[in-house]
């Protein structure tokens, strides 16, 4: 900030506000806009100065792979946007949630997690993390008493996703966190589909929260990155030092591009979310849709815990054809401007098979009692006009009933 001035009181302003000027670092040049520091190592004044910053005696960076001054601006941005006391930036979503677990696990401890997550989650609870003692129990998240029965002892971390990926069930995070917590667990919530402007897991009694910031946060399609928020002592006694050895370190470069990004974050969701809003009613009347999920739509199992715990629907709906994949497929094809692609949150609208791309490697018993059928699909609203992405739906969706 203008070193002439008191910085602001940001707990008073708005989440817009910080967006634009949390975090804020300026150097002796007085930029404008935040500098990207690309440097790998940093200059110390004497070496008495490197040992007492290497020990922890005194502030500042010591090389790239531990802190960075555009990282340490996007984290305490992303910080305060979440209401958090601390946040951690990493090289991806998934960087994110494999460091977040694997910081808060030892061999012998247990996991309970809810069965719809996203393939590569359910890959680091199902397959990784065995590896190294750590057993898990999947659960129907929506079901407080599998939840319950599933406790065990040794259960040190229960994780989620809420809306899930790709059926957007809500799960409720409140009742999930205070039994993980009655059990002596810390819960873990994936928020990459609700951001933190529409909803807060910290603020329901989640210990962390973990984002993909290559979706929403970047939002153009151009950079992956990813975050881990919570009590800045738990970030400092059980994350940092796993970041900082392993290595899983976001660039300054990515880290810049996403600063950038969080100062339209506010614009770009409520957009995609009213757009997401009408397209979702106006898919639900197609004759060639079985059935359409939305959060906020009343027909959504979920609607009044949605409405409870979201400041809005989102920006992704669901979408089963009735001619299962035949007509995905057609569905997929037949789109102008929504383009086919596995990424969400971005400008452009996307559209997903998720049986054949983000969740294939389920068996299909598995991907059916997930509800992930033939003929769902995911579809991310961007920023087009909404009446242009209505003509593109509509259209589709009589060649997919055709």
């Amino acid at each position: 900030m203008n070193a002439s001035k008191n910085p602001p009181d940001f707990a008073k302003l708005r989440p817009a506000t910080r967006l634009v000027h949390g975090g804020a670092a300026r150097s002796q040049f007085g930029e404008t806009s935040e500098a990207m520091f690309l440097t790998q190592g940093f200059v110390y004044d004497s070496a008495e100065a490197a040992e007492a910053r290497f020990k922890g005696e005194q502030p500042g960076f010591v090389y790239s792979r531990f802190s960075n001054p555009t990282v340490a601006m996007f984290e305490e941005r992303a910080a305060l946007l979440e209401g958090a006391e601390a946040a951690r930036a990493t090289a991806s979503g998934m960087a994110a949630v494999t460091a977040a677990l694997m910081s808060l696990l030892r061999a012998g401890d247990h996991v309970v997690a809810a069965r719809a997550l996203f393939g590569s989650c359910l890959y680091i609870v199902e397959d990784w993390l065995p590896r190294f003692g750590v057993s898990s129990t999947l659960v129907d998240g929506g079901d407080l008493d599998q939840w319950r029965a599933a406790m065990r002892p040794n259960t040190k971390v229960c994780f989620l996703e809420s809306p899930t990926n790709p059926q957007l069930e809500i799960l409720d995070i409140a009742e999930i966190a205070k039994i993980a917590h009655e059990g002596g667990a810390r819960l873990v919530v994936d928020n990459v589909f609700a951001t933190p402007l529409l909803q807060q897991p910290l603020a329901l009694g989640a210990d962390v929260v973990v984002y993909s910031a290559t979706k929403h946060m970047d939002g153009q399609g151009r950079v992956l990155g990813g975050l881990i928020l919570g009590s800045r002592q738990l970030l400092d006694e059980h994350v940092h030092n796993v970041l900082r050895q392993t290595g899983p370190t976001l660039s300054a470069f990515n880290a810049w591009l996403l600063l950038k990004s969080l100062e339209t974050l506010p614009l770009r969701v409520a957009q995609q979310s009213a757009s997401a809003a009408r397209l979702a009613d106006v898919l639900a009347e197609e004759g060639a849709v079985a059935r359409v999920l939305y959060p906020f739509r009343k027909d959504h199992p979920q609607e009044a815990l949605a409405r409870r715990q979201m400041r809005a629907g989102g920006t992704v709906l669901a979408l089963e054809m009735k001619g299962g994949k035949a007509a995905a497929f057609r569905f997929c094809n037949a789109l102008n401007i929504v383009k086919i692609s596995n990424n969400l949150g971005d400008a452009k609208s996307l559209v997903t098979h998720p049986a054949t791309t983000t969740h294939q490697r389920l068996a299909p018993d598995v991907q059916a009692r997930m509800g992930i059928t033939p003929g769902l699909l995911r579809l991310s609203v961007g920023l087009e006009d909404v009446e242009d992405l209505l003509d593109d739906v509509r259209a589709a969706a009589k060649s997919a009933g055709a």
